[in-house]
């Protein structure tokens, strides 16, 4: 008898010993997060030597799934309210649930494709209504501007792809050398929930953060039980603040961008905080002691000259990043040219293995020739206009593509449609200068910036996904391809969803889409097509301040990020970044960040369903009084605290 209970013993503690293996083998290595020391390496979960399931029929059918149910929500959202959701944490959540429910075994490689396919909605959706809806705003001044969907389709499948190509040369830079320098939020959430997923070993934590984010979150966007944006302005005193010195203070509320913040850490969120702090403190109260602005809102002061002199700032941030990478620009070209001379790759480790360079150059080479042909054929109708088009697109998408893949890793976000503008610009400039205005004009400027943006959207989506790859182990060579799969698929979804939309609601008169950046982007090509100008000056003083930054050593795309991004959305950056400082920037801590960000970005896409189904829930009348501004510092507070006594729990 004893006997057989010994046996029953030892069979217990060899499942509990291979439990506790499991969770150490799916627990991310301690230095995945930090610098490598001198001789030291880092050990990806899914090792190199071995294969393991990744590209299967399962997992391309559900990525391409996720791609069309993903693209066409954001769609959706980005045009109603201006917000485009990242799609990678919620599809990382449903990809580690299905396989689950499924009883699908070593599914972690398997689950990242499905990631890796699907987000391919969100930044491709990013590209396409930042930009192409403007064609549908300036139809209706003049009626000779003709949209279609192959116009939008092209635009934004022909960025998406110069988006892939172009940043391919440069993931081991940004993924490998550069190890431990950028935090990644989104990607670090994301492996979070991956890894968590599919052991279990750190799945409670991240469950719980996850739920109360998500349903904090889901209770401000869908039903108002609280104010979600917290102002000074709230308040009479403040409110008189604002209009006699501009003064204004404003927070986000959002456990989503609080785990964003403690991710980011307390260093970047500084900077950034202090750009925008320099802006709504220091410049826009200067500006509003004058006697021309001085009844002029802060908000419209922020729209017309503070966030301009950000976007010169982005530029030449953009400039400066390109002159410190340009060896990481020449050491690229140098690997492609390496490449075509056949080196051997057969004793490359699977996780280093990188899409043929030779098969990126042939197809790089037919997206560009793809583009020029689709730039005359089908919208400018002119081979030198189209030429001239071409040119834009092809080096402002190359050169920009490391600042948006730098802007991501920083801080999450990327500034696209600042770069976009800037680019929207550029191209009108040149093509007055050839001729080209009026209507035909701003056709060919607006689709230039749609494959822009696009290019840039997912050069910055897909530098995440290959970090999410590089740490658990998957081979960069399966992701490269089958994203172009992801983008065909999200192009698709997206010129279909656009076309929809506008004959439903429509981009302009009453209850149209909103869709903001699409606005701005009409209101900024519409004066240059027609002889007037643009904001020189208000861009060369951000160039110029992004100069002085340099020399004195601050992180200038951060600090112009600041800038450019709303005030409301900084300042919980740095509350997020000081609990990470405060709690030593735990596992714990992050953990529960990253549940805070994926519960928050999942339940967007619930409260963007529900209202897509036309249910309309929200208490605008409660949302905007005191008691719900008072209800929110209370439920902001109790979050903090539970963020920070969680975070230093073992």
């Amino acid at each position: 008898m004893h006997f057989f209970e010994n046996i029953c013993v030892i069979q217990k503690k060899t499942v509990s010993l291979q439990a506790e293996i499991k969770i150490k083998i799916m627990q991310l290595p301690e230095n995945a997060g930090r610098p490598l020391k001198a001789g030291e390496k880092y050990e990806p979960l899914l090792k190199g030597d071995k294969q393991y399931p990744e590209v299967t029929p399962y997992s391309v059918v559900t990525g391409v799934i996720m791609a069309i149910i993903f693209s066409a929500a954001a769609a959706y959202l980005g045009l109603k309210v201006g917000q485009v959701f990242e799609a990678a944490i919620p599809i990382a959540i449903i990809a580690v649930g299905m396989s689950s429910a499924l009883g699908r075994k070593n599914a972690l490689g398997e689950n990242v494709i499905i990631q890796s396919i699907g987000a391919s909605s969100g930044v491709i959706v990013a590209g396409a209504i930042f930009t192409l809806p403007a064609l549908y705003i300036l139809q209706d001044k003049y009626p000779e501007i003709s949209v279609n969907f192959l116009q939008v389709f092209l635009s934004s499948l022909l960025g998406g792809c110069l988006g892939i190509l172009f940043l391919i040369p440069f993931r081991k830079y940004f993924v490998q050398e550069k190890h431990g320098e950028y935090p990644f939020p989104e990607a670090t959430a994301t492996t979070q929930v991956l890894v968590s997923g599919e052991s279990g070993s750190s799945a409670k934590p991240l469950i719980w953060a996850a739920g109360i984010g998500g349903l904090y979150d889901f209770a401000v966007s869908t039903f108002g039980l609280w104010t979600e944006s917290l102002s000074t302005r709230m308040t009479v005193w403040g409110e008189a603040l604002a209009a006699k010195t501009k003064l204004v203070f404003s927070m986000n509320t959002s456990a989503a961008v609080l785990g964003l913040g403690y991710i980011i850490g307390l260093k970047y969120a500084a900077v950034i905080c202090a750009g925008s702090f320099f802006v709504w403190w220091v410049l826009l109260p200067i500006l509003g002691s004058t006697p021309a602005m001085a009844d002029v809102d802060p908000q419209v002061l922020f729209v017309q000259y503070g966030r301009n002199i950000g976007i010169g700032a982005i530029a030449m941030a953009g400039l400066i990043g390109i002159v410190k990478s340009w060896g990481v620009i020449k050491s690229a070209f140098g690997l492609i040219k390496q490449s075509t001379k056949g080196h051997d790759t057969a004793n490359v480790l699977r996780t280093e293995k990188d899409m043929s360079m030779k098969l990126m150059m042939i197809a790089a080479v037919v997206a560009l020739v793809c583009t020029l042909v689709f730039f005359w054929v089908g919208v400018l109708h002119n081979f030198t206009q189209a030429l001239v088009a071409f040119l834009v697109v092809a080096v402002i998408s190359f050169l920009f593509t490391t600042v948006a893949a730098n802007a991501i890793a920083i801080v999450g976000s990327n500034p696209v449609s600042g770069m976009t503008l800037m680019t929207l610009i550029v191209a009108s400039v040149v093509f007055v200068a050839i001729g080209m205005k009026g209507a035909s004009g701003m056709v060919g400027a607006m689709v230039i910036g749609g494959v822009v943006c696009t290019a840039l959207a997912m050069a910055g989506g897909f530098i995440t996904d290959l970090k999410i790859g590089y740490w658990i182990g998957t081979t960069p060579a399966k992701q490269e391809t089958w994203k172009f799969l992801g983008t065909l698929v999200s192009a698709a979804t997206v010129g279909g969803v656009m076309l929809v939309l506008n004959k439903t609601y429509g981009f302009v008169g009453e209850n149209a889409l909103v869709a903001p950046q699409a606005n701005a982007m009409a209101a900024v090509i519409e004066p240059l097509m027609s002889g007037q100008g643009a904001p020189w000056m208000l861009y060369l003083a951000g160039a110029v301040l992004a100069l002085i930054l340099n020399v004195l050593g601050v992180p200038v795309l951060a600090f112009a990020l600041g800038m450019f991004i709303p005030l409301t959305l900084n300042t919980p950056l740095l509350v997020g970044g000081a609990i990470s400082w405060l709690t030593g920037n735990s596992e714990k801590g992050t953990l529960i960040a990253s549940g805070f960000i994926a519960g928050g970005a999942l339940m967007g896409v619930v409260s963007a369903i529900v209202k897509f189904a036309g249910a309309d829930w929200f208490l605008s009348n409660w949302a905007s009084t005191g008691g719900a501004a008072i209800v929110g510092i209370v439920m902001y507070a109790a979050l903090i605290a539970y963020f920070m006594i969680a975070s230093k729990k073992k």
